[in-house]
């Protein structure tokens, strides 16, 4: 009687499961993350967000603390 023999599965085709993300996939989110950070680093830039001066203040205390 014969073994079976095991094969090595094929590596996978281009443009399938393991295809590349385009430039802009990652480039996008990044810069709407960055943008939303900036924003909430400066709330003073943020015209609609001057209805409740407590966040600001706290947003002014958090940056005080994580500069020293």
């Amino acid at each position: 009687m014969s073994a079976p023999t095991h094969t090595r599965p094929h590596p996978a085709a281009p443009g399938g499961v393991g295809a590349r993300l385009p430039w802009w996939a990652l480039a996008l989110p990044t810069l709407a993350f960055v943008t939303l950070l900036l924003l909430i680093l400066n709330p003073a830039d943020a015209q609609a967000a001057g209805g409740d001066p407590v966040i600001s203040h706290l947003v002014e205390r958090v940056q005080i603390l994580i500069a020293r």
